[in-house]
């Protein structure tokens, strides 16, 4: 590892005393977090501590540490996308099917079987049912045993998610949450997507039914926690947090390992607390812009020949026993 920090929320020891900004981030810290968007993260779990490592495309480390655990016998190996927005039309992507369908196909060419696959929300633009219909139609192509989903804010226009649940809510619980276990690792999908004023919210329901289902497990086990918006304050001013996630992290902070995993803000971003490490997943339709740059978070338009760097998909391993987990980023490009 090549980074290490003294502090819970990731950043370096010599940011103390810096002023922050009206989002709690110090402008050295955002500065230093914009520099880690398009980074491949490798995750390590030792002793019980999260460490994160960023590393550029010349860096072996990553590649190497998820081929450690994709060798792994009874290894887990699992896929998230997020973010296809089928349904959009704009100069920002005149194909996201497209480019959600080289993502498939990217998925369906890893060298292993994942698994899952989980899309972590928007899996659609306006949330019609038609586009609905698409976008399951396209992952039935998704060379994996099972797919799970979360849904977006734009997977809930107009019916509070009615439509979304329909095509890919049997089983969940209230609105859409559930869990599952497998390989030794705990998964919690939340729903934090419909009672949306500006931020990301919960809700007392779905609260306690984190607080049941972590009741019975052992510390030491691996959670794994997937929502379409942030669980932390990522940027607060473009609606990039949950208002009540502090309820949900306290519920895991005793836990030894904790992932989050998100989609939502269309880019790469990692910060780590404590035990639990968040990381934001990129998208396959269109970029968004990095906190801060811009107005609003609105659709960014690239070159064409450009576009396929900011999207991407994600791979992570776990192999039982050695309290490993990489994760890996990897772009369409």
């Amino acid at each position: 590892m090549t980074d290490y920090y003294d502090r819970h929320d990731g950043t370096p020891a010599d940011d103390a005393g810096q002023p922050e900004t009206e989002h709690g981030m110090t402008r050295r810290q955002l500065m230093r977090h914009a520099g880690w968007f398009g980074g491949t993260v490798v995750l390590t779990v030792a002793s019980g501590e999260v460490i994160s490592h960023i590393a550029d495309s010349r860096d072996t480390k990553a590649g190497a540490a998820a081929g450690t655990v994709a060798a792994g016998s009874g290894a887990l190996r699992f896929v998230q996308v997020s973010d296809s927005h089928i349904g959009f039309q704009g100069p920002a992507n005149m194909d996201v099917a497209g480019s959600f369908n080289e993502a498939i196909n990217q998925v369906n060419s890893l060298g292993f079987r994942p698994d899952f696959v989980m899309h972590s929300g928007d899996l659609t633009h306006l949330s019609t049912a038609g586009q609905f219909d698409q976008v399951k139609q396209m992952m039935t192509g998704m060379k994996t045993d099972r797919v799970f989903t979360v849904p977006g804010e734009h997977d809930s226009i107009g019916d509070a998610g009615r439509t979304y649940r329909r095509s890919f809510g049997m089983g969940t619980l209230g609105d859409g949450w559930y869990s599952f276990d497998t390989h030794g690792v705990h998964f919690i999908a939340l729903v934090n997507t419909l009672s949306l004023e500006k931020l990301g919210h919960l809700g007392t329901a779905q609260i306690d039914f984190v607080r049941k289902d972590l009741a019975g497990l052992s510390s030491d086990t691996p959670v794994v926690v997937f929502s379409h918006i942030p669980l932390f304050a990522m940027y607060p001013k473009w609606g990039w947090s949950t208002d009540d996630a502090l309820k949900v992290i306290a519920l895991l902070r005793r836990f030894s390992s904790v992932t989050c995993l998100n989609g939502h803000v269309h880019q790469l971003f990692t910060k780590t607390e404590g035990n639990i490490t968040f990381h934001s997943a990129t998208t396959t339709a269109y970029p968004l812009p990095k906190p801060g740059r811009a107005p609003a978070p609105t659709p960014q338009v690239v070159p064409a020949r450009q576009l396929k760097d900011a999207l991407g998909i994600r791979s992570v391993g776990y192999r039982q026993g050695d309290r490993e987990l990489a994760i890996k980023d990897q772009r369409l490009a």
